[in-house]
């Protein structure tokens, strides 16, 4: 099985290879605007931050090569209460959170004006297998172009998505990428702090990315089990 892995910047991606033994075992080509490093079953790219790089890199990496899987993959904020710091989350939905038109009445996704959809669904069965083996929490996942610095908004986002464990900036881009060139998705994300008023001090990313090796670590079994009739579990 081979593997496409996006993430926002290069100690993200090192962070997956990392899972994989010393760096010179993995191998790097290029893509147009990125280098793609290959450690394992595990093609990495660091593709950009915010949703729109994402799936762009995404795009031109799938159009590249043959992948039976995507993973939208780094650190992100979790909701307190559904993912603490240092804990792995994966997505049981990936999620538009601020896609969409203000209106009188509030907030109106995309889907709802009739241009498009905000949800994007990974196969249920690899979710599950990805959770027992890592021992994450799943949930939604949100996709933010603006990342949450307030408690007000943290509240909102909330609200609006009582499901949500975790927030990042890219998930979403890579879905829309993936689905295009028929391929499923995965999103995981290791929190390095908690969705809410902006606290460097209190952030733990350095864990966070450590959270990140340990689990790629362990999906590559997972993956092998993964069987055909269970890719097309959506």
């Amino acid at each position: 099985m081979r593997v496409l892995v996006v993430t926002a910047v290069p100690v993200e991606r090192d962070a997956v290879t990392r899972a994989f033994g010393a760096g010179d075992e993995v191998r790097v080509r290029t893509v147009p605007g990125a280098e793609i490093h290959r450690a394992g079953p595990f093609d990495v790219l660091a593709g950009g931050a915010g949703p729109a790089a994402a799936a762009a890199s995404a795009a031109f990496a799938l159009a590249s090569d043959s992948y039976d899987l995507v993973i939208s993959a780094g650190i992100g904020g979790g909701f307190a209460g559904a993912a603490p710091v240092g804990s792995l989350v994966v997505a049981g939905r990936i999620g538009a959170a601020d896609l969409g038109a203000e209106t009188p009445a509030g907030f109106v996704p995309v889907s709802d004006l009739g241009f498009g959809r905000v949800w994007h669904f990974p196969p249920r069965s690899l979710v599950r297998a990805v959770v027992t083996a890592t021992r994450a929490v799943t949930g939604d996942v949100l996709t933010v172009s603006t990342v949450t610095g307030s408690a007000h908004r943290a509240a909102a986002l909330l609200a609006a998505h009582p499901g949500a464990v975790a927030e990042a900036m890219e998930g979403f881009g890579v879905a829309e990428a993936a689905e295009r060139a028929g391929v499923p998705v995965l999103e995981i994300r290791a929190v390095s702090n908690a969705v809410g008023p902006r606290d460097r001090d209190a952030w733990r990313i350095g864990d966070a990315l450590a959270a990140l090796t340990d689990a790629f670590g362990k999906l590559t079994p997972v993956l092998e089990g993964w069987t055909h009739h269970d890719r097309n579990d959506s």
